[in-house]
């Protein structure tokens, strides 16, 4: 049984009634991926071209600040959009059963009908949601739309992929930054590990084990890698 999931009749209450749970997992891992393929894309690519590592230092940390700000950036309108799209709706449904309260009931009523109710718990079930105003609107939310009744944040998720984003993309820069000897496959390596570890990070909120998730991980990252490289290597003269 899981630990962090008990089922006490306080526990579930405090469950229950608290706050919708944010999730911002897709945000980072997003990020995170994102900071590690697009910066070593870069040092492999510029490696590939026989540039020197000022060169592969001064485009990397380019990326990793100019990118990753242009990630959260997006991230952030594109959640914004979300958000206020949600509150349309929201406020959409409360003129409805404002405007016309038998119909949104019939609406209820049907929703309420495809979760399995039927008869007079059904009935019971309609009225006793109806008589609850915020109740009544998170259920067509749910029902009707598909969405959660708690809003997305939008600088939180644009947090979340811009720290992502700097903390992953910086590692294929550490061995040029600190002069490492052979630089290039100090990164490539480095690189690797942290493809990995992202992948298997994101295995503990998904039902595939860790091993096959940070293969896949690592995969994607080397075919991106690759054909950086491979674009480079078409510019060594």
């Amino acid at each position: 049984m899981d630990a962090d999931h008990g089922h006490s009749e306080e526990e579930i209450a405090a469950r229950i009634s608290g706050p919708g749970r944010e999730s911002y997992v897709r945000d980072t891992v997003y990020g995170a991926i994102d900071g590690t393929v697009t910066t070593f894309a870069i040092v492999a690519g510029v490696a590939g071209a026989g540039l020197s590592p000022a060169v592969i230092i001064a485009l990397g940390l380019a990326n990793v600040l100019a990118d990753g700000f242009s990630m959260a950036a997006g991230n952030y309108s594109g959640t914004k959009a979300e958000r206020d799209d949600i509150r349309r709706l929201r406020d959409q449904e409360t003129r409805h059963i404002e405007r016309n309260p038998d119909g949104e009931r019939a609406e209820l009523r049907a929703i309420l009908s495809g979760k399995g109710l039927s008869g007079d718990v059904l009935e019971a079930a309609t009225d006793a949601i109806a008589s609850n105003r915020k109740a009544w609107i998170d259920t067509m939310m749910e029902g009707e739309y598909g969405l959660s009744s708690s809003d997305p944040h939008p600088m939180r998720a644009a947090l979340a992929t811009f720290l992502a984003f700097l903390a992953a993309g910086i590692v294929p820069l550490l061995p040029f930054l600190f002069g490492a000897e052979n630089a290039f496959g100090v990164s490539a390596a480095s690189t690797a590990v942290v493809f990995f570890a992202i992948g298997a990070l994101k295995a503990r909120w998904s039902l595939t084990p860790w091993w096959r998730s940070g293969a896949e991980t690592l995969v994607i990252g080397g075919v991106a890698a690759g054909i950086a490289y491979g674009v480079g290597s078409l510019f060594h003269f």
